[in-house]
């Protein structure tokens, strides 16, 4: 199988990269050049938001492509215009944030969308992703694939969500925890994400998918300790329930990622993902994206990559302990 993947050297298209060459797959990766791809990959060079920027993409055919663009919807659009006769099948990673507010726990892919166009620049990320599905569906049709994800996490994460979480709690003592611990979570680990997207593709898989775990997959709970077992800490979680994190003007998802409460839960955490399963998703072990995402920052300092498009993350020191010493 000929992959191209756009992007292809940070986050879940590193994950794409990774997973397709350990599956015998040959790949390229169209980039700006920021960032070197892994040894054995095509580099084509080019910036979708230049005129001519997408010159190195006018020659060559592909079985699949994977986009993980997260911007203006009009990137999308010329993107797959420009493949749609030289490419089998384009997989769009999109998000679960194109469903129009408030979804309700237990929706589908059949949930309404947020209004957009292809034709769109730059906007709020919604619309972009919305926008940008209908592109990749403009130009491929049924061979468009939309894997609409939620929560991701694991190696080489640059939003930072499960790194701060494993930073906080390696530096020990008392860690302030959201309750409840059983608070039932959804997720996808990029690299399940990955391989869904390859085999799906390969098979010829066309339309919208909730791509995340099954609901109740794991719980806060059960995330937090398995970030004390990985980094070996001797921290200890200290479960405060919601109303007074919130009332100390804790925000909720950014303060302390991955937490959400009330409809924004609802959203996140309550996919009907029946339609992904049945088309092959498979989730490795929590313990497993947690371990591996510690041996990974451990491996570049600390210190995850951040997005410059995304908001830093976590919980301010002198807020976590005033929290721990009223409650």
């Amino acid at each position: 199988m000929k992959l191209l993947v756009l992007g292809g050297t940070e986050f879940v298209g590193r994950a794409v990269v990774e997973e397709a060459l350990a599956l015998g797959w040959e790949v390229t990766a169209f980039n700006r050049g920021s960032h070197e791809p892994p040894a054995g990959v095509t580099a084509l060079r080019g910036d979708r938001t230049a005129p001519g920027g997408l010159a190195a993409l006018e020659r060559g055919e592909w079985d699949v492509v994977i986009d993980t663009w997260s911007w203006a919807p009009v990137a999308v659009r010329d993107t797959a215009s420009l493949l749609a006769g030289r490419a089998g099948h384009y997989v769009y990673v999109s998000s679960r944030s194109v469903y129009a507010p408030p979804v309700p726990f237990g929706a589908d892919e059949s949930a309404p969308i947020v209004a957009a166009s292809a034709d769109d620049g730059d906007g709020d990320y919604a619309r972009n992703k919305a926008g940008a599905e209908l592109g990749a569906v403009a130009a491929f049709g049924e061979r468009a694939l939309l894997a609409r994800a939620g929560l991701i996490l694991g190696p080489y994460e640059n939003i930072g969500r499960l790194p701060w979480w494993l930073t906080r709690i390696a530096r020990g003592g008392q860690v302030l925890a959201p309750a409840p611990r059983d608070l039932a979570l959804q997720y996808i680990d990029a690299r399940d994400l990955a391989i869904w997207c390859l085999e799906a593709a390969r098979r010829g898989a066309g339309g919208a998918f909730n791509v995340v775990s099954p609901p109740g997959f794991v719980t806060m709970g059960q995330v937090l300790e398995a970030c004390v077992q990985a980094t070996g800490s001797d921290a200890e979680l200290r479960w405060v329930e919601a109303e007074p994190i919130l009332a100390a003007g804790v925000q909720q998802w950014t303060d302390l990622p991955i937490w959400l409460v009330g409809e924004s839960y609802d959203f996140m955490h309550g996919a009907d993902v029946s339609k992904a399963v049945a088309a092959g998703l498979r989730c490795r072990p929590l313990e497993e994206t947690v371990a591996d995402t510690w041996r990974w920052l451990q491996s570049i300092g600390g210190r995850p990559p951040m997005r410059p498009d995304r908001p830093s993350v976590g919980l301010d020191p002198d807020v976590e302990a005033r929290l721990l010493r009223q409650t």
